[in-house]
């Protein structure tokens, strides 16, 4: 029995969701976005969509109904290429993802790492399967120093004394904010706070 969705989603399109947890609710803070977790779509089991995510401890696959499940208020948005995307482009992204579960989460979210985290994992398989960056990649020092709102005491703790300036990284905020990005569908138009806005 095929569980219904208020819209069709394809492979590739990329689920935003809010993790409401200490993190990553300054995850949100820090990069000024309700989104702090991402997954993106890679096929349909028959009864439900199947999402490739990176998750702590290890990557792995789930179906849409649980990744929304996980989310606050289970609040959640899809979001599409622009023009969508051919079978052979759909079948590129998955091949992308065997390779990639099954990796530790890494907490300190540094880009050049062999450890993955939500945004890497998403943005790395449209980077190499269709050369396209669906987000930017910035370093820590550009993401607190432009966010006076950014609590950084909470990001000096995480770090142990010292934040990493120079460490690149990449957050669920660039990719939904990524002009070439589709919206899809979005919870959150049901019953929006002045919150939903960023």
């Amino acid at each position: 029995m095929n569980i219904n969705y208020p819209a069709k989603y394809e492979t590739g399109d990329i689920v935003f969701t809010c993790i409401g947890t200490a993190l990553f609710g300054q995850i949100s803070t820090a990069s000024r976005c309700w989104s702090n977790h991402v997954g993106i779509i890679i096929g349909h089991n028959g009864e439900d969509y199947l999402v490739a995510e990176s998750r702590v401890p290890l990557s792995t696959v789930t179906t849409l109904s649980r990744f929304i499940q996980r989310s606050a208020e289970q609040r959640y948005a899809i979001r599409r290429l622009q023009g969508g995307l051919s079978e052979e482009q759909k079948q590129l992204i998955v091949e992308q993802v065997p390779s990639r579960l099954h990796k530790l989460y890494h907490t300190g979210f540094k880009y050049d790492s062999s450890r993955q985290f939500c945004s890497k994992f998403v943005f790395d398989i449209y980077k190499e399967a269709l050369c396209t960056p669906v987000g930017n990649i910035e370093t820590f020092g550009q993401l607190l120093r432009s966010n006076p709102d950014a609590k950084l005491t909470f990001w000096k703790f995480w770090f142990l004394g010292t934040i990493p300036w120079e460490r690149k990284t990449v957050t669920p905020a660039s990719l939904w904010h990524y002009p070439n990005l589709d919206l899809i569908y979005d919870s959150r138009m049901q019953q929006r706070t002045p919150e939903d806005a960023l």
